[in-house]
């Protein structure tokens, strides 16, 4: 694995909006983001792909010369989109894979629809990317046992951090950016728990970081951009710790997709499963958790759920690439990631 060189103040960060842009009603709330980040201490530089208007930003090749410049921008250290979206896929054949791969490594940061970008680029260029907290979420404070984006980024290769959950999260909602651009405290209204599901007893498991968003890494599994079994036999000889989060998908959908990555390779080398608390639904006859299960309950590994690893709040930054190791026993749950 290549990790970028740490963050450091006076350090450029790019913004660009590779699915999705900002719509303007919620420039006020892009713009308090974008602070937070230049409190740090960094220089922010915003790309020309940031339109909301629609579906997505600009049209695809203007979205993927953007990324690939910033990523190959030697003064851009880490790019951090506003958010996901719904066709960040369109990109994936227009990026310069080569290019990327021949830059000096570059933090990519984001979740949801950015999965079909962060995970391809760590699976192809063996380039760390972090699962984790969007621009439009980053000034939120952690709580306590978490950590953000911005603390990772900053440092060095092979540091290690660990994060153990709040067992809180918020249930329903969200904040409203327009009336209040500046939110920063978490709602976090709700006791919950990471869950084992494959089982009783305690689990203490290492393997190689690896995920993202079912909803839209099940349309990568199985190809070049996807391809986990490789990642698996060339640089994790130890195994993979797989973890995956369903966004809004019900669970039917959500087993099939499960069960259509499984096939496909996803999965295999994994020493566990990691799966984000969802909201998503269920359906009259499946929950989530029972969907996981039926896709998943025969792979004979761990299965943890309810990890802050998705798009309910808070959230628990995962480093595709970093080893890892995951704990639950009685009331302790943790996961160490080590950047080697």
């Amino acid at each position: 694995m290549r990790y970028p060189t740490p963050l450091r103040p006076g350090d450029r960060i790019g913004v660009t909006a590779p699915s999705s842009g900002v719509h303007e009603h919620l420039r006020d709330r892009l713009q308090a983001a974008i602070h937070t980040v230049e409190e740090r201490g960094y220089e922010v530089v915003v790309g020309a792909c940031m339109d909301g208007a629609g579906h997505v930003s600009a049209p695809a090749p203007d979205r993927a010369r953007e990324l690939t410049d910033m990523l190959t921008d030697p003064h851009i250290r880490a790019v951090v989109p506003p958010w996901g979206g719904q066709t960040a896929i369109d990109l994936l054949p227009l990026i310069d894979w080569e290019a990327v791969r021949r830059a000096d490594p570059t933090w990519m940061v984001g979740y949801s629809d950015l999965s079909t970008l962060t995970t391809p680029l760590t699976l192809l260029t063996g380039v760390a990317t972090v699962h984790g907290n969007n621009l439009m979420d980053t000034p939120y404070h952690a709580p306590d046992g978490l950590l953000t984006w911005l603390d990772i980024v900053t440092m060095e290769p092979g540091a290690e951090f660990r994060q153990t959950p709040p067992n809180r999260y918020r249930a329903q909602g969200r904040d409203d950016y327009q009336t209040n651009p500046k939110a920063n405290e978490f709602t976090l209204d709700t006791p919950g728990h990471w869950t084992r599901l494959d089982g009783d007893g305690d689990v203490a498991v290492e393997g190689r970081l690896i995920g993202g968003c079912v909803d839209t890494l099940c349309n990568l599994a199985g190809t070049p951009y996807g391809d986990i079994a490789a990642f698996a036999r060339s640089s994790a000889p130890e195994g993979l710790i797989v973890y995956v989060e369903a966004a809004e998908h019900d669970a039917g959908t959500i087993c099939a997709h499960l069960h259509g990555m499984r096939l496909a390779g996803f999965f295999t080398g994994a020493n566990a499963v990691l799966v984000g608390r969802t909201r998503a639904p269920g359906i009259a006859t499946l929950t989530q958790h029972e969907a996981v299960l039926d896709a998943l309950g025969g792979l004979g590994v761990p299965i943890i759920a309810d990890v802050e690893c998705g798009h309910v709040p808070p959230y628990l930054p995962l480093v595709n690439g970093a080893r890892a190791r995951v704990v639950l026993s009685g009331d302790r749950a943790e996961i160490t990631q080590t950047l080697a």
